[in-house]
């Protein structure tokens, strides 16, 4: 059973829903056993659970698809222009491509593996949604506190590149075959020096627990001061890992016809998109967590509303990164992976160790 502050909040809520849909069936329908049933204890944890599930998932949805509000009018101003005006604000604009989105017909190549063609986007965004119910966003707002929460979330990570390689094979075109082997090099080249910078962390903290690794900042200092390397290290892997510019070559658009997303369209384009921001989301959340103190900030504000707001500034200087810098080679991504984020990695870890064994931190 869950026990935090939201979880204790809904369960009252779905107690009382419980308890009028209970009266509903005893008083006016008669079935006296169904309404006892509604409101037995595993009735009413499971469908706080579920709801608890659904308003993380929520937040986190309308938190990515804010981001690519954010991205659209940061990369207006950095192009000289506005960005989009739809709605207030351009608000609107995000539910306009999505509608959009929706009613494109999607066509399906006749010698297509129609399972794993189908299956592939679902991964993606089954494994974004769950990242999103891994990451807490206030003391009291998460769906799960795990032990090894930090260790999930990078597992889970890890298998997106299996997701896009059975993308571009199961569209049986030569061109997304390469580009599905293109982004599983690149992003199993990124991945080692996050988990390095990540061990780092670990070893300062003694936990995989977000709730701890956020309270260790509390109670000392921003990990991001002794462990700077560390948080340059995992800022380049993360943007490798979300494939965004200058390491968006497995789906440049112009020059490689979409990589290894040339055979989707549609639905099933928009949710791998939408799967890239939402993996976005995790990695942002990820990053705050670890090294920006989590919701650490002054009382006058809510914790939730300080976590949030660190996002935000951490996907800016993404988007920054992609108005200033143009798309490097495939050969320039993975050297820099392994010859240059990896040794830094190593020495980040070099110095966690250090300030652990003389007892600075």
């Amino acid at each position: 059973m869950i026990q935090n502050g939201l979880y204790d909040f809904i369960y009252g809520i779905a107690l009382w829903l419980m308890q009028v849909v209970a009266w509903f069936f005893n008083n006016v329908l008669s079935w006296y056993g169904f309404g006892s049933w509604l409101v037995s204890p595993g009735v009413l944890e499971f469908l706080t659970t579920l709801l608890v599930a659904l308003v993380v998932f929520i937040v986190g949805f309308l938190v990515s698809i804010t981001f690519i509000w954010e991205e659209r009018k940061i990369l207006g101003r950095l192009m000289d222009r506005r960005g989009t005006q739809v709605g207030f604000l351009g608000l609107f604009q995000n539910f306009a491509d999505g509608l959009k989105t929706f009613i494109k017909e999607h066509i399906i190549p006749d010698e297509v593996d129609k399972q794993l063609f189908n299956l592939a986007p679902v991964l993606l965004i089954a494994m974004s949604c769950l990242m999103i119910c891994l990451i807490p966003i206030g003391p009291d707002f998460y769906m799960a506190n795990l032990s090894a929460g930090l260790l999930l979330v990078f597992a889970i990570f890890s298998l997106a590149p299996f997701a896009i390689l059975m993308a571009g094979w199961s569209s049986n075109n030569k061109y997304t075959v390469m580009g599905g082997m293109r982004a599983a090099a690149q992003l199993i080249a990124y991945e080692v020096p996050i988990l390095l910078s990540v061990a780092g962390v670990v070893v300062l903290v003694g936990s995989l627990n977000f709730m701890d690794i956020v309270a260790f900042q509390q109670e000392n200092i921003w990990l991001v001061v002794p462990l700077f390397l560390g948080a340059l290290v995992f800022f380049i892997g993360v943007i490798a890992e979300v494939e965004r510019i200058p390491f968006d070559l497995p789906e440049a658009e112009a020059e490689l016809v979409e990589g290894w997303m040339t055979e989707y369209g549609g639905f099933r384009w928009g949710l791998i998109m939408l799967s890239e921001y939402v993996r976005g989301f995790a990695a942002c959340g990820v990053l705050v967590l670890i090294f920006l103190g989590g919701w650490a900030g002054p009382d006058f504000i809510w914790p939730e509303v300080w976590f949030l707001i660190k996002m935000f500034l951490v996907f800016a200087l993404f988007i920054w990164v992609r108005g200033a810098l143009m798309r490097v080679t495939t050969k320039q991504i993975l050297g820099l992976g392994w010859t240059k984020l990896m040794p830094l990695a190593l020495i980040n870890l070099g110095i966690a160790i250090a300030l652990r064994m003389g007892g600075w931190l």
